[in-house]
Order: C-alpha cells, then sequence, then structure tokens
C-alpha cells in the first residue's frame, strides 16, 4: 500500500447493504435488459466481443463482449477517460467537500458519474448492483492482489454481483509499465489509443522523462525529500514500491531514502515523524502529497515546517502518490520534478 496516510485510516465499516436478501433483491430488480448507450452508456465498440483481459494478478476477465457498464476506482475511471472509454460508476476520492472534482479524478465530469463511495471503506453495493456493472477495475498497491479501495469487509458481496474484476499493479514497479498496461486496458475496451492526442502525450512523456534525467545529470547535489502531512505527523517517503519514485530515482533524481529500519511502521512504504522532527533530513526540494486527505503546504502551520530551507526558499511541489495512468497526466509530473531540479538552489 501506499507509503502516505491515506492508507491507514480507520475503516468506517461498509455503508448498510442490507444482508444477502437485500442484495439479491436489487439485483433481481435490476433485471437483464440491456441499458441504452446514452449519457450513461459505455464506448463506442462496447457491444463487440468476445472479450478477455489478462490482468497483473495472472487472472483473465473474461465476458461475451466488450464491457460496456464499468465501475472503476476513480483514478483507473480517470485514465480509462483520457482513452475515450467511459465509465458509469467510481469509488474512491471523486469529490472534494464543496463539491468538485477530487485531484484524483482528472478530467471525469463527476457529475455524470455514479459515486459508490467518496472515501475509505466506502462502496455502496446497492448501487453497485443496480448499475449492472460487467467489469470492476482497479489499481493494486501489494503483491497479493487486493484491489485498491474494494472493503476487504465487503469484498465477497462486492464479487457476488457477478462482473468480472480486472487488478493493475502499481506495486514495485517503475511507472512506464503500468502506464503501458492501462494503454493495452483501454485498447481492450475500445479506447482509441492511436489517436493524435494519444501520440502527443506519449511524445510529451517521453521528452519529459529525458529532460528530467538530463535535469537530475546536471544536479547530483540537490536533494529531493517526499512527505505527506497530517495533523500529528509527518510521512517521509522512501523511493522503493512507489511507481513513480521509482521511476525518477531510476532517471537519476537523488531522493532522501529513509533506512528501512525506519520504514518498517510503515509498512516498507514511508518514515513517520513528529512535527518536531520534520527537519530530520537536510532537502533542497520537497515534494507534498496533493491529495485531498492529506494537509496541503498553504494549510501547515507547524512553525518547524515554515523554518524548513527548502520552505523558506519556496522550493516545495506537488506530487501525487497515487497518478493517473495516462500519458497525459504523468507527463507533468516529471516535468514539473525536472523544472524544480533546474531551478533549485542549494539550500540544504
Amino acid at each position: 500500500m501506499p507509503k502516505v496516510r491515506a492508507p491507514h485510516p480507520t475503516r468506517r465499516g461498509v455503508l448498510a447493504a442490507g444482508g444477502a436478501l437485500g442484495l439479491g433483491a436489487v439485483l433481481a430488480a435490476c433485471g437483464d435488459g440491456e441499458k441504452s448507450d446514452g449519457a450513461g452508456g459505455g464506448t463506442a465498440a462496447a457491444g463487440s466481443g468476445p472479450w478477455s483481459f489478462r490482468d497483473d494478478r495472472g487472472q483473465t476477465a473474461k465476458a461475451d463482449r466488450v464491457p460496456s457498464r464499468i465501475v472503476a476506482f476513480v483514478g483507473v475511471a480517470a485514465a480509462l477517460h483520457d482513452y475515450g472509454v467511459r465509465v458509469q460508476g467510481v469509488f474512491g476520492p471523486t469529490k472534494t467537500k464543496d463539491g468538485t472534482a477530487d485531484v484524483q479524478a482528472g478530467d471525469l465530469d463527476v457529475g455524470k458519474v455514479t459515486v459508490l463511495g467518496n472515501a475509505w471503506g466506502q462502496f455502496s453495493i446497492e448501487k453497485y448492483a443496480a448499475l449492472r456493472p460487467d467489469l470492476l477495475v482497479s489499481t493494486m498497491f501489494d503483491g497479493a492482489g487486493t484491489l485498491w479501495y474494494v472493503p476487504e469487509e465487503s469484498k465477497k458481496k462486492i464479487l457476488a454481483v457477478g462482473a468480472p474484476t480486472v487488478g493493475i499493479s502499481v506495486y514495485d514497479r517503475q511507472l512506464p509499465v503500468p502506464l503501458q498496461r492501462m494503454l493495452k486496458l483501454a485498447e481492450s475496451l475500445g479506447g482509441n489509443v492511436t489517436s493524435e492526442k494519444v501520440e502527443q502525450a506519449k511524445k510529451r512523456f517521453e521528452d519529459a522523462a529525458a529532460r528530467l534525467r538530463a535535469a537530475a545529470k546536471a544536479r547530483p547535489d540537490i536533494r529531493v525529500m517526499v512527505g505527506s502531512a497530517s495533523q500529528d505527523l509527518f510521512y517521509v517517503s522512501g523511493t522503493n514500491l512507489s511507481v513513480d519514485l521509482e521511476y525518477f530515482k531510476a532517471l537519476g533524481v537523488n531522493f532522501v531514502e529513509p533506512p528501512e529500519s525506519a520504514k518498517k511502521r510503515g509498512g516498507g512504504w514511508y518514515e513517520s515523524l513528529s512535527w518536531e522532527n520534520v527537519d530530520k533530513y537536510p532537502a533542497d526540494i520537497i515534494m507534498m502529497d496533493n491529495r485531498s486527505s492529506a494537509i496541503q503546504p498553504a494549510d501547515i502551520t507547524r512553525a518547524t515546517w515554515k523554518r524548513l530551507p527548502a520552505v523558506e526558499a519556496g522550493q516545495v511541489i506537488a506530487r501525487n502518490p497515487e497518478p493517473i495512468l495516462s500519458y497525459d497526466k504523468c507527463a507533468p509530473l516529471l516535468e514539473s520534478l525536472a523544472e524544480a531540479l533546474e531551478k533549485a538552489k542549494k539550500v540544504a
């Protein structure tokens, strides 16, 4: 699981599903008729088939035709959207408190999808069944095949709805690999992965990678710390296991790396520091978790934070520990870090 505070909130319990009888009633009410391809319909290619896709668990999802009623973790839905694949239902951080799109929703129109749950542990089985889904997709942050944001407490009931599932791994691999896997999934679902827009996005990503490699080579003295803020603790991420950080490190970026012994309590992902010890690691640039589950830099009032050299120098940039796996959304992540390295002053 990601090395930030989001994977460790207290689980809130599953939204009441009405028990097995209630779920059966919902399924029966749905019927077997096909949904029209209107505002909530699937991709243009839906209806052709048969369809199959071998996922990163080594499992092959199968259907008589290309799935058109897709439910996905919001970040997956955002990635599929960039390839022209429409998703009917989402789960995970989709809307902020004011109703606007969460950072993890990308370019999704969050008013046109059914939100099954907006926070960790939330997943409405009734809403899920009512969509009559023919595919469930999520990412995976471990080697055990755990579908991200699918509550363990209700997994059996969710699977009982009958839709095949697909997991795309973002665990202990570098960013280009899951990017390719998501593109292949989108292609299988009828997405246009060879459009001029997609080709331009891929070129932009490749150029950004080359730029980041050059910037890292030119500035080996610049140390980058990766953090996430909560009310009581500051989390310093290690680079191992994270899909983005492993790639950035491979491109030559000099990261702060907490020792393995310090990361044990964070499952190997991160070290937890009190705010009094937030200056433990010297850093010239700080990348901060931009998800809505984390306190954002502008809202951190701790004096120890404000005195950090990188903070005083204005060398703090955003990072999404759960990147949206499309080239269009990942290229800017590399560009942002490259620019920060190119402009950074040595302050630590």
